[in-house]
């Protein structure tokens, strides 16, 4: 039996269990998906999204590439618990006796449960990104909902279909994320259509209580809703307890970002595994030492100067004979290789090179510029100057959109533009097709191999910068322009701001930015909230 208790209400007119149209499976829009710095933080908590994070990938195999060099596997699966919550009621005469809601009977639960896993279904094949979808449950009762709770699984995604608050109140575990679902008009209106703000968000007050979950983890109908929600809190996991090694180890920029190590150790629980030059550079000289290895190397390098799309034009003496090779394009795949061994070894996807201005080029004799470019076309993440005051937000990014993403040096920006520019540009950029790419020497020491990629104009791009203290990001989406040749960093691109450009002026924060192809803002902000960042939407209408 339903409790009935505050949301009993007749159901009057159509609107009860017979079949509407379905709504499209994916909308390109959510209604009310901003999350703007006047928002309300009622997330897990770091504490409790670290546990959440670790204890799941503890459950699993870690995602690691080999030393051969193939593709990056994709992160660690996203698992989803779909759970139809429902009451029956019975008849009784002279008085209200049933709650709002179309699905009343034990053949509407299960009609039911078989619509949302065919359509669960059809947004997995959606999803760029790894998810799974565990078999949806059926609750009606504080019991069962418990049993449910206690299941191993990443996310809570309620279809709250009916039952009473109880009920959607011991599924909402503080300790990992809920997604709550309700019918408008997708199929058998919900009850909770109704009262999910008043009666659970609020407890028939007017302030929010219910821990780990706000207005914004609430969908209505679309099922485009639920996937970006959930690619959010796929990187959000991802992020969570990765695993990266650090060149030279771990710094951060500025006198700001001194604490940044020791910040992304207990804010993202990530694990920074220090390999230091003399162990570099012993690894360079054993790589020296193996013909095999040295001959596929150049070979792989002669393949990538054959490109169509790519132009040398760091020797001018060799530029006219493709059968010599630079000897800084040379020692570059070399040292990528190196890299990737290293990687290898400590089982991650992820590495920064710090002091890469200067003190890891008489020991690899050339720049790591196009090393890092390299690995990141090839799915791993892949950072300069080991600022961990900005690398969460790239290992975020790169989850979320499943692209490489651009460490970059923010310009002042100005009549709603700014520059980025780098040296360890990827060109890969949306995953798929190379960027047309000049390899050049690096733009400070005019030494070693460094690729201009010169980003194609219209590409909408989203931008992230963090601040030192952890506590405040700031981003905007807006549009490639053209990319210019400047006398700074040779990967160089002017990009317009969409949005409130003053505002960005005067709230900047950090250094370095991080940037990638498409839009993921909402994503970014829908992960950051859960772990009690401010995310200021710069782009945001409104």
């Amino acid at each position: 039996m339903t409790d009935h208790k505050a949301h009993l209400h007749h159901c009057g007119g159509g609107c009860c269990g017979h079949e509407v149209p379905q709504v499209p499976l994916l909308r390109s829009s959510d209604e009310g998906d901003g999350l703007s710095r006047r928002s309300f933080f009622v997330g897990l908590g770091t504490a409790a999204l670290g546990a959440w994070a670790l204890q799941s990938a503890s459950a699993q195999s870690p995602a690691s590439p080999t030393a051969s060099g193939g593709s990056v596997l994709s992160g660690k699966p996203l698992v989803v618990k779909p759970i139809l919550t429902y009451g029956i009621s019975k008849r009784r005469p002279q008085t209200s006796w049933r709650s709002w809601g179309g699905v009343m009977t034990q053949e509407d639960v299960a009609a039911e449960s078989k619509r949302i896993t065919d359509e669960l279904a059809g947004m997995a094949k959606a999803a760029e990104f790894g998810l799974k979808i565990l078999p949806v449950s059926t609750v009606a009762n504080k019991n069962e909902a418990a049993a449910v709770r206690a299941e191993q699984f990443d996310v809570t995604l309620i279809f709250a279909s009916g039952a009473g608050g109880d009920v959607l109140e011991t599924l909402a575990s503080p300790d990992r994320p809920t997604i709550i679902f309700v019918r408008h008009l997708s199929g058998p209106v919900y009850l909770w259509y109704e009262i999910a703000h008043p009666r659970f968000l609020r407890k028939t007050v007017d302030e929010y209580g219910q821990p780990g979950v706000d207005a914004h983890d609430v969908v209505v109908d679309d099922y485009n809703g639920i996937l970006w929600r959930l690619r959010a809190l796929y990187g959000l996991k991802n992020l969570m307890g990765e695993k990266i090694v650090a060149i030279g180890n771990a710094g951060g920029w500025g006198a700001g970002g001194r604490k940044a190590p020791q910040l992304t150790r207990e804010k993202w629980h990530m694990e920074i595994i220090p390999v230091s030059y003399d162990e570099l550079g012993k690894r360079i000289k054993s790589a020296r030492a193996d013909g095999k290895l040295v001959a596929r190397t150049q070979a792989e390098a002669r393949e990538y100067l054959r490109q169509p799309r790519v132009k040398l034009e760091t020797d001018t003496k060799i530029v006219g004979n493709p059968a010599l090779l630079p000897k800084s394009v040379e020692n570059s795949f070399l040292l990528a290789q190196v890299m990737k061994d290293i990687m290898a070894e400590h089982q991650v996807h992820a590495m920064t090179v710090n002091q890469c201005m200067g003190t890891i080029m008489p020991i690899s004799e050339t720049t790591a510029c196009l090393p890092l470019s390299l690995l990141n076309d090839e799915g791993y993440m892949a950072f300069c100057e080991s600022d961990f005051v900005v690398i969460p937000s790239g290992v975020l990014l790169h989850h979320i959109s499943g692209l490489p993403v651009f460490l970059n040096d923010p310009t002042y920006p100005h009549d709603g533009i700014v520059t980025l520019a780098h040296c360890t540009a990827p060109r890969k950029m949306d995953g798929k097709y190379y960027e047309r790419t000049r390899i050049m020497t690096h733009f400070e020491s005019d030494y070693g191999a460094a690729p201009k990629v010169e980003m194609r104009p219209g590409q909408t791009i989203t931008v992230i910068d963090p601040d030192f203290n952890g506590k405040r990001w700031l981003g905007f989406t807006g549009k490639t322009l053209k990319t210019p040749f400047m006398h700074i960093c040779r990967a160089q691109v002017d990009v317009t701001i969409e949005g409130d450009m003053k505002r960005l002026l005067e709230e900047m924060v950090g250094f370095h930015w991080m940037m990638s192809y498409g839009d993921y803002r909402k994503e970014v902000g829908y992960a950051l909230k859960k772990v009690g960042i401010e995310w200021v939407d710069v782009s945001k209408k409104g």
